[in-house]
């Protein structure tokens, strides 16, 4: 039960299974959670590995639905110790989408649809950096070079020579033309993104205005999928102030054939790779256009 994965992953798996335990016993979250006094969110939180899961939690549980196999209940109190271990992203301080991060760093693969930025996995330094700059306009210096650096250290997965992250991102034009930062810095980034194009795990298809509508209209979404069988894929789409990640399968699958649906309508590898670097050189010009203006 127990793997080389992060401690976000981890407590996924281990609410699963307490999740599996008291539905064998029949008894309901609310149930559960009169009998140990506490509130039926706690409950939920605990099955749906968003609340790190204490040893505590787990012996109080195994006694709850009264689990007599001694193994078991020791591995579900090592796999509560590992989760409880912290991601290397704590170490930049609090990080509100640290649950995510947990997940990108054990997936397998990645697919996104990216509507209005370009994907955050292949982002250049300063284009990240206007895009956090950009998003966050009362956020302090130290905030946004915190969040910069934390960018730059998840794409440390692409990178990553043993196992690195297969990513599918497919890009709606205007992500291309919008100008983040300033002409030059959309220059560099979509050359950048070119660049990274050709590597066999990345695959970039642009999604150009004149396809017309399409399913991913309704907004941004990413779905992860882990190597391991019992890691059921999740589906994230990202808020203001808070996040929704899904994971029914029915709703895994409604997403998954979106992500079908607008890979078929986008430009193939070779057609986006065209038309970026056309992007790009159109930033270019714009960028030698705004040096040679006269100044007012």
């Amino acid at each position: 039960m127990t793997s080389n994965v992060g401690p976000t992953v981890r407590r996924r798996r281990l609410g699963q299974e307490l999740r599996r335990l008291r539905q064998e016993k029949g008894m309901t979250a609310e149930e559960v959670a009169e009998e140990l006094m506490v509130s039926q969110s706690k409950i939920s939180r605990l099955e749906n590995g968003r609340r790190s899961i204490s040893q505590r939690d787990v012996r109080d549980l195994c006694r709850t639905y009264k689990v007599e196999d001694k193994a078991l209940v020791d591995s579900l109190m090592q796999m509560a110790k590992e989760s409880r271990q912290q991601g290397w992203w704590n170490a930049f301080g609090d990080v509100p989408y640290s649950v995510y991060i947990g997940f990108e760093t054990d997936a397998a693969s990645l697919r996104v649809y990216e509507p209005q930025v370009l994907p955050g996995l292949l982002q250049t330094p300063d284009y990240a950096e206007a895009v956090i700059s950009g998003a966050l306009p009362e956020a302090p210096q130290d905030q946004i070079a915190q969040r910069v650096q934390v960018r730059l250290r998840r794409q440390e997965r692409i990178t990553d020579p043993l196992a690195p992250l297969r990513l599918w991102a497919v890009v709606d034009e205007a992500a291309m033309r919008r100008v983040v930062g300033n002409s030059m810095i959309m220059s560099d980034q979509l050359d950048y993104l070119v660049r990274m194009s050709h590597e066999p795990h990345v695959t970039v298809q642009a999604l150009p205005f004149d396809m017309g509508s399409h399913p991913g209209m309704s907004g941004q979404f990413t779905i992860l999928e882990f190597s391991d069988e019992s890691d059921t894929s999740v589906v994230y789409l990202e808020g203001v102030t808070s996040d929704l990640y899904l994971e029914k399968l029915s709703d895994v699958q409604s997403y998954s054939m979106m992500y079908e649906h607008l890979r078929a309508q986008a430009l193939n590898a070779d057609q986006s790779r065209q038309f970026i670097t056309e992007m790009a050189q159109e930033h270019a010009r714009r960028h030698q256009e705004e040096g040679a203006a006269p100044a007012d």
